[in-house]
């Protein structure tokens, strides 16, 4: 009876090795992909710090300006008129100010073959007098 538990212990020794061996060989495959995952975040924050620098590089506005003197005849440029700003009180609604649907009484009043209520189209305020310097432009900041 010795042997036969003998034989049972190497046959659970050598399975506990097994497994620990494949729990042991999967942690080192996750820690490769980690290693490569940080590698790709570290490439794409270079790149992103990089595209950074060349956007500031390129909207410098002494190169700007340099740019339009060169091409002045081919883009024609003109400055923007002060009256073409939109002021806030002229834009539509925001999304979180549109009432919402109301699907309760749409689906309990809706008769078949009927049309549901259309809901209405938020619409720009109409321009008033200004009645502001020209210098002053409403931009919604705090003061």
């Amino acid at each position: 009876m010795l042997r036969t538990f003998d034989l049972v212990l190497i046959g659970v020794m050598t399975a506990a090795a097994a497994v620990t061996y494949t729990i042991k060989h999967r942690a080192e495959l996750k820690l490769e992909e980690v290693h490569r995952l940080e590698a790709e975040i570290k490439l794409e924050k270079d790149t992103i710090d990089l595209l950074k620098a060349d956007w500031a590089l390129q909207s410098q506005p002494n190169r700007l300006e340099r740019l339009v003197n060169v091409y002045n005849s081919e883009l024609q440029l003109q400055p923007t008129d002060s009256t073409a700003l939109a002021h806030a009180r002229e834009l539509p609604m925001l999304k979180s100010e549109v009432p919402p649907p109301d699907i309760a009484e749409a689906k309990a009043g809706a008769k078949p073959g009927s049309a549901a209520k259309a809901q209405p189209v938020p619409m720009p305020a109409p321009r008033q007098a200004e009645e502001q310097e020209p210098d002053e432009i409403e931009t919604g900041a705090l003061e």
